[in-house]
C-alpha cells in the first residue's frame, strides 16, 4: 500500500493527538504531500514532505498518490497567486476557494492534478523565485494585515507567527521550518538591529530563553508579525512595542538574514 498522499481540500488541521478535541499544531494547504506513517480507521499520522512537520489528521481529506507522483518535484513548482479569488473547480462542478500559497501539483494549461483527479484552477497560478524577494517581500507580508491570529494556522482567515513568516517566504521562493525555534536555526545572523533590513526575521524569547515569536523586519524600527492579528508595530533593542497596550510584548533576542 502506498504512503503517500497529497491534500485534496483548501485547508485541513494537523492535530497533537489523534482526537477532534487536540489541539491544532498546524495546517495542510491544498496540494501540500504528506508521507503516512501509521493510520487507523478514523485518523491517520502523517510527515508533511515540506517541512517535516508531524501531525494527526482525517486521512478523508487526502487523496492517495503513487512513489514516482510524489517525489516529481519539478511538478510541485506551481502555487496559487497573492489574492483573494484563488479557485479550483473539480470534476463535479463544485468549487474550492484557496489561500495564496496553496501548491498546483501537475499545473498544465489551466489544469492541476492530484492523483486520478483533475482540478481546472481558474485563477492564474504563479511559479515563486527568490530573485524576487527584495522587490515584493513588503507586498507579500502587508497581504496578510489584519488576518486574525490562529495558533497553528497558515491562511488568511487565521495564522500564527511562525505560520506566517514560513508562507510569505514561501510565496517568495523561500522554503522555511514551521515552527519559530526551527526557523531561527535557518539564515544567517544579522548582529546589529541597526543593521536589519526588510525582509529579515526576528526571534523574540521567553523568560527561559526559548524562542516563542517570529516577525518580519519591514526596516531598522519596524516589523511585521502575527499577535491577536497580522499587526505592524515599532521594534527596538528591547523588542516589540505595542502603542496601543503602551508597554513592550515580546522580548528580542536576535535577527537572522535568509536572502
Amino acid at each position: 500500500m502506498s504512503i503517500y498522499y497529497v491534500c485534496r481540500i483548501a485547508v485541513a488541521p494537523l492535530r497533537k493527538e489523534p482526537s477532534d478535541r487536540a489541539e491544532i499544531v498546524s495546517q495542510l494547504l491544498f496540494g501540500d504531500r504528506v508521507a503516512v506513517l501509521e493510520k487507523n480507521e478514523k485518523w491517520c499520522l502523517v510527515r508533511t514532505n515540506h517541512d517535516n512537520y508531524e501531525g494527526w489528521m482525517d486521512p478523508k481529506q487526502l487523496e492517495q498518490v503513487t512513489a514516482l507522483q510524489y517525489n516529481d518535484e519539478q511538478s510541485y513548482k506551481y502555487i496559487s497567486a497573492l489574492t483573494f479569488d484563488n479557485r479550483l473547480v473539480d470534476y463535479a462542478g463544485t468549487t474550492y476557494y484557496l489561500s495564496p500559497g496553496s501548491t498546483l501539483p501537475f499545473y498544465q494549461e489551466g489544469y492541476c492534478y492530484i492523483g486520478e483527479q483533475r482540478f481546472e484552477v481558474k485563477t492564474e497560478p504563479i511559479i515563486p523565485h527568490p530573485s524576487e524577494f527584495a522587490a515584493k517581500v513588503e507586498e507579500t507580508a502587508k497581504f496578510f494585515l489584519n488576518s486574525p491570529y490562529l495558533w497553528g494556522g497558515r491562511t488568511f482567515f487565521g495564522i500564527d507567527c511562525s505560520g506566517f513568516t514560513q508562507m510569505v517566504y514561501k510565496l517568495l521562493g523561500i522554503a522555511l521550518h514551521r515552527d519559530a525555534s526551527q526557523q531561527v536555526e535557518q539564515g544567517q545572523l544579522v548582529d546589529f538591529l541597526a543593521s536589519a533590513k526588510l525582509g529579515d526575521l526576528a526571534f523574540f524569547d521567553n523568560e527561559e530563553g526559548k524562542i516563542t515569536h517570529v516577525g518580519l523586519m519591514l526596516s531598522n524600527d519596524k516589523i511585521i508579525h502575527s499577535s491577536g492579528k497580522v499587526r505592524i508595530d515599532p521594534i527596538d533593542n528591547q523588542g516589540i512595542y505595542n502603542i496601543e497596550l503602551d508597554r513592550y510584548t515580546h522580548k528580542l533576542r536576535l535577527v537572522k538574514r535568509f536572502v
